[in-house]
């Protein structure tokens, strides 16, 4: 176990991609469990999906925000692709803790916009790497994904792995990400750690995941389709558990050490958050079919088979998700482990009273 060496209490901590899905959901945690704490959110709000959703996460971190008034929260609309934004944000605020969110999220989107990806995930991504060289942080914490894995046959995927297959570009992203933070994290002796997040799903959640675009496909009477004629295995990971996980990272700072070549050895880590626990895709529909009508989102004679298509595969998708959490739960004592009926129920809970079903 890791000695925790980063007090978050009374710091000021960047969470960029605040309006997002993780990313509103660490704020929300870190003013409820950190004390005197200062956080400065960071976010387009692009159109990428259902503003009213990132509008609604903004909503909710004001509310809890107005409980903690000994803390602080600030929100700034801002790209981090915009270097001088970045920049004046790092002159006037300082950082403490750096926890790097915002990216351009979604596989099948990278094969016909890539463009943004570019923007978003690499020039971003170099944005907050240059700034923490120039204005030094305790620790920068920034989001990788189960994707970089690709097409790598071994099961489950260790962060020993070799990741040299990526199967679409928003993999290959950021896999550069990790690329770029060890560089930076060996020249500039900058404590990183990359987390591999492994299908993060929960209440308020991006509509472009598979859970939230199959209910509101199923809730219009249309079919949806199951890629790889079910074959798919994810390993689905609660929002909560994703959060809880980063929080614990974001106290656990790699230690700086030279190294024999009188340089400094890469203060660098990167984890693995998943549930450990993949699901069969199918199963994964029938739990969340059963709990949308318990939740009164579907009525109780809903004809599923009916609005269900198997379909082959899809360009960049991968046939299954498998985390190994060992390294994360020797340094820090967690595993993920929500149950998904438990997970999926929140979501549909969540769904009937956003959409007022």
């Amino acid at each position: 176990m890791l000695t925790p060496n980063v007090n978050l209490n009374n710091k000021t901590i960047l969470v960029t991609g605040a309006a997002g899905f993780i990313g509103s959901n660490l704020v929300t945690d870190l003013l409820q469990s950190v004390e005197n704490v200062h956080i400065v959110g960071l976010d387009s709000v692009n159109d990428y999906y259902d503003v009213s959703i990132k509008e609604w996460r903004l909503q909710e971190i004001e509310k809890i925000a107005a409980q903690h008034p000994a803390s602080q929260w600030t929100f700034i609309k801002g790209n981090i692709a915009d270097k001088e934004l970045i920049e004046t944000c790092f002159d006037r605020y300082h950082f403490d803790v750096v926890v790097n969110l915002a990216a351009q999220a979604g596989v099948r989107y990278s094969i016909t916009n890539p463009d943004v990806y570019i923007e978003s995930n690499i020039i971003g991504f170099y944005n907050i790497l240059e700034a923490c060289r120039h204005y030094p942080v305790e620790h920068l914490v920034y989001a990788s994904s189960s994707s970089v894995y690709g097409s790598n046959p071994k099961v489950p995927y260790s962060t020993d792995d070799k990741v040299d297959n990526p199967v679409s570009l928003y993999a290959a992203t950021k896999k550069s990400n990790e690329l770029l933070a060890h560089a930076y994290s060996k020249l500039y002796n900058i404590p990183s750690t990359g987390l591999r997040f492994f299908t993060v799903y929960g209440p308020a959640g991006r509509p472009d995941m598979a859970y939230f675009g199959f209910t509101n496909k199923l809730l219009k009477g249309e079919t949806i389709q199951i890629f790889n004629f079910g074959n798919c295995k994810r390993d689905f990971t609660y929002v909560d558990d994703i959060v809880k996980g980063v929080r614990l990272v974001m106290q656990n700072a790699p230690e700086k050490q030279l190294g024999a070549d009188g340089l400094p050895n890469p203060p660098y880590r990167v984890y693995n958050i998943g549930n450990s626990s993949p699901e069969n895709l199918l199963d994964f529909v029938d739990i969340l079919q059963q709990e949308l009508i318990a939740a009164g989102v579907l009525p109780s004679d809903y004809d599923f088979e009916a609005h269900k298509e198997l379909v082959p595969m899809q360009a960049g998708d991968v046939p299954i998700t498998y985390a190994d959490t060992t390294a994360l739960e020797q340094d820090l004592g967690f595993r993920p482990n929500t149950p998904l009926r438990e997970g999926l129920r929140k979501f549909a809970q969540w769904y009937k009273e956003f959409y007022k079903v």
